[in-house]
């Protein structure tokens, strides 16, 4: 049975249960910060579980791609250890319990995958005697084949989150699998029973004081293992064997011209290959890229753990990438976003491998240094590893693993203590943007709760809840006061995703206050930051707050035009391009996104025009106010690192860009005016920055640009129009003349010439010419040591020359003499040396340069001494 019919079999039979089938999330967990990557299919659905969030269906069903990492040593080592996996599930949300879970597993795995009964065994947590009842009683299972296992084993958590007992189902590959013990049985380390299903009763929430908090509904979650239940399906013994893998390792094999099973070792390496592929490739494809914390860094632990195995097998250049087209064409069917990111995948993996291969050599050949020098305690220090991994990119485990093969061990504290003092130095070059810093003076405030009523009004009356001066409450604050206020109601826009905080006037009578910024605090109250220009204002004070129309308008051309600049990237670029940061400020707009390559400026003028014609359309902009899954299905793009609530808006611009957006916006694109790109350019590994303007501020860039050229055009006596043909002209007449410059140059370098023929130097045994000479760059100095050398029938030739403060040396040896062992390119650095530069090249003829004009009559005079010592 293929892969493929496997999970289909699966959510066909918990559809036909009455289960909504939902599309694998992506690996980035969303709005959970105790998770870096999606390891299980529960995972994603936890807001369900707590009861946080309201499910979109009481049963749900899936197939979830995940990554685990805890295991990454063990992977290649062994036939069944993954860092990718897929898990299927299903899931129910205060709906059915054990009962069913229990039957529908049982009916799944004997009707419709049709596994022998005699083959089966189940596990329970040690104290459910409700599931052994079922599972005895019920669905008639032999006491023999039910075993009660404890808590390491059949009570499931993975962190903070819901959690509780479990129960497995087994299958017995045959005992020529197994350890042989007499004893061999389910829960046994050996290969021989295979877990192929986890049955979860989640009836807890573990807190993060690891305390088991009972659910306020029981739920049911479960996983089972596609690749595992492949193996049984299929009949192979391990899971490099399926069909959705095999091809992978057969290509790794053609490509690396080694044969799987002919030598331990190389096994090892084989399997890593094909097994990092599978999660590099989608890790990719979900928009994670190879960086040193977090999600980035695993990613290129898995990347470069590759890398190095490949070297292993006599792969020197990039080749992983060349193998992620087979991943497509396994997953691509279910998985379309890989179908979708292929090119830009293959990309992203490339360069990280060139990047890798550019300090690979080197950081072995260092670290096989130190392993020489580790000494008899075996142990390498923790700064040297750290040396390895911030310069030559090492990551830590990929060190260890080194060192494990090589029977020596990492002083890991010394490792952490150097990335900590690295830290500590860049955090000290940052100022702390934080809430009133380390002691937040917010929390005084934290009970209290106002309205943002900004989106319909820029004006609302309001009552003056709090005031805080130097961050502490005070009753009143009168003229001159710089003031933090909190209002009932607001129409100021808190500074958020992106978009900079309001400004305006706070108002009251004989009282005024000019607010120059707006923030949203961690608590989630909007606070008016600014100063009291007029009168006294006083807690409970009723006033009149007015954003400032021009410069939130202005704003909200910029927000909405980001949105326009985010759809068009997509379009012109690729669906790989994602929003990786932004600044919507009135007078400009910045956009972060993820991409390899320095755009075009065809690309750039595709991505204006795409915008422009927008613009011009005049689409109206539309804000609903919508549930989660309603936007997905409304195709809205969103920001895996946002944190959305149950209900979100959607912003619509036309029918072009869907945005979930908490942000302003204009109510017709037309309101934009015209969009400019005025810079692109990189800010990192596969990040690129755009910065923009729209109206007011492009009508300026116009301007200045248009006065700009009037003026030049001015200069040369020229119109606009024609400044392009003055300027050919006038580079063409500038050609000319260099030209004719160098022609006369050459033949005030011939006079000279005739001269230095007349001072050759015998001193050290062989014909020399030594002398400084005018020559204004090294095209005309290279020249007249040439024309030397063609009149010298045997000779060196060392001339130097100033130009623009700077030393410039030649040097040329005549053919007979460079047989006889004398290199241009050694005396040549060795008289440049004299003068403070460096330089060398061929035997025959070689070029330096020096930094101290003021030695260099001295340093020629050296060259017949040095010659003494420039033979090979």
């Amino acid at each position: 049975m293929l892969s493929k019919d496997i999970r289909s079999i699966f959510l066909d039979f918990f559809r036909e249960k009455d289960h909504l089938v939902l599309p694998s999330f992506s690996l980035i967990p969303q709005n959970d910060p105790t998770l870096l990557l999606i390891g299980a299919g529960m995972a994603p659905l936890k807001p369900y579980f707590t009861g946080e969030k309201k499910p979109p269906h009481p049963r749900v069903a899936t197939c979830q791609k995940c990554v685990r990492t805890p295991d990454i040593e063990r992977v290649g080592r062994t036939a069944r250890h993954a860092t990718f996996f897929e898990m299927l599930g299903n899931f129910s949300f205060g709906d059915y319990f054990k009962e069913e879970a229990i039957f529908w597993a049982w009916e799944l795995v004997t009707t419709r995958y049709k596994l022998s009964e005699d083959r089966l065994y189940v596990s329970i947590y040690q104290d459910d005697d409700e599931s052994f009842n079922i599972w005895h009683k019920k669905i008639g299972l032999p006491p023999e084949k039910i075993y009660r296992l404890g808590k390491e084993d059949n009570f499931w958590e993975i962190g903070q989150g819901p959690c509780g007992p479990c129960s497995e189902i087994y299958y017995d590959l045959g005992p020529e699998h197994g350890c042989g013990r007499p004893n061999c049985a389910v829960g046994c380390d050996c290969d021989r029973f295979l877990e192929v299903w986890n049955l979860v009763f989640t009836q807890f929430n573990c807190t993060e004081n690891n305390e088991y908090v009972p659910l306020a509904q029981r739920n049911i979650d479960t996983g089972a293992g596609l690749e595992r239940l492949a193996i049984v399906l299929q009949g192979v013994s391990n899971f490099f064997e399926i069909d959705t893998i095999k091809p992978l390792l057969n290509h790794f094999c053609n490509a690396t011209g080694v044969g799987y099973g002919e030598d331990a070792e190389k096994d090892v390496s084989l399997r890593i290959l094909t097994e990092h592929l599978r999660g590099i490739s989608f890790m990719v494809g979900d928009g994670i890229l190879p960086g040193n914390e977090g999600r980035g860094y695993v990613l290129r632990r898995l990347l470069r753990r590759a890398v190095r195995h490949g070297k292993l097998l006599g792969v020197n250049e990039p080749f992983l990438y060349k193998a992620v087209d087979l991943v497509v064409k396994e997953y691509g069917e279910f998985y379309p976003e890989l179908i979708e990111g292929q090119a830009y995948i293959e990309k992203v993996v490339k360069l990280e491998e060139e990047r890798f291969h550019e300090t690979l050599e080197q950081g072995l050949k260092i670290l096989t240094e130190l392993m020489e020098n580790a000494g008899s305690k075996g142990i390498l220090p923790g700064e040297a590893a750290f040396k390895l991994y911030d310069t030559y990119g090492f990551p830590l485990d990929l060190t260890k693993e080194i060192l494990a093969e090589n029977s020596l061990q990492l002083d890991e504290e010394g490792f952490y203590a150097a990335l900590e003092a690295q830290r500590k130095r860049a955090r000290s070059a940052r100022v702390d943007n934080s809430f009133g810093g380390k002691d937040n003076s917010y929390q005084g405030i934290a009970a209290l709760q106002n309205e943002f009523c900004g989106y319909a009004a820029l004006t609302a009356e309001s009552e003056v809840l709090a005031i805080l001066k130097d961050g502490r409450l005070v009753e009143q604050a009168a003229a001159g006061d710089e003031v933090e206020i909190v209002l009932a109601k607001t129409p100021f826009y808190g500074e958020r995703g992106g978009q900079v905080g309001d400004s305006g006037q706070l108002l009251a009578p004989n009282v005024q206050v000019k607010i120059t910024d707006t923030i949203i605090t961690p608590q989630e109250q909007i606070v008016h930051r600014g100063r009291v220009t007029a009168g006294v204002l006083q807690k409970g004070d009723i006033v009149q707050a007015v954003v400032a129309q021009s410069v939130r308008n202005a704003v909200c051309r910029n927000h909405t035009a980001t949105h326009l600049l985010h759809k068009a990237l997509r379009d012109v670029l690729g669906t790989h391009v994602k929003q990786a940061g932004s600044l919507v400020a009135p007078d400009r707009l910045r956009f972060d996104f993820t991409h390899l390559n320095a755009l075009t400026s065809e690309q750039l003028q595709q991505v204006e025009q795409l915008v422009n014609e927008r613009i011009w359309d005049n689409a109206p902009v539309h804000v609903d106010l919508v549930t989660l899954e309603e936007a997905r299905e409304m195709g809205a793009t969103a920001l895996f690192d946002e944190k959305y609530g149950d209900w979100v808006r959607v912003v619509r611009v036309g029918d072009y860009s869907v945005e979930l957006c908490g942000g302003t916006h204009v109510n017709n694109a037309g309101e934009i005016g015209v969009f400019k790109i005025v810079s692109e350019g990189g800010i990192g590994a596969g990040v690129r920055r755009i910065e923009a303007l729209t109206g007011e501020g492009a009508y300026r860039w116009f301007a200045k640009r248009n006065q700009l050229l009037e003026e030049s055009a001015a200069q040369l006596k020229s119109t606009a129009e024609q400044l392009p043909e003055k300027i050919k002209a006038l580079l063409t007449e500038h050609k000319q003349l260099q030209r004719e410059q160098q022609r006369l140059l050459l033949k005030l370098a011939g006079m000279e010439i005739d001269g230095l023929l007349e001072k050759v130097s015998e001193k050290s045994g062989v014909p020399v010419i030594s002398a400084q000479v005018s020559a204004g760059n090294m095209e005309t100095l290279r020249e007249m040591a040439d024309r030397l050398k063609n009149k010298l029938e045997s000779g060196i030739i060392v001339l130097g020359a100033v130009a623009e403060g700077k030393v410039l040396l030649v040097c040329a040896v005549t053919p007979d003499l460079v047989k006889q062992g004398y290199h241009a390119g050694k005396l040549v650095g060795a008289v440049a040396k004299l003068t403070g530069g460096g330089g060398g090249g061929r035997p025959d003829m070689a070029q330096a340069g020096g930094k101290e004009p003021e030695n260099l009559a001295a340093a020629l005079e050296k060259v017949d001494e040095l010659l003494q010592n420039q033979k090979k």
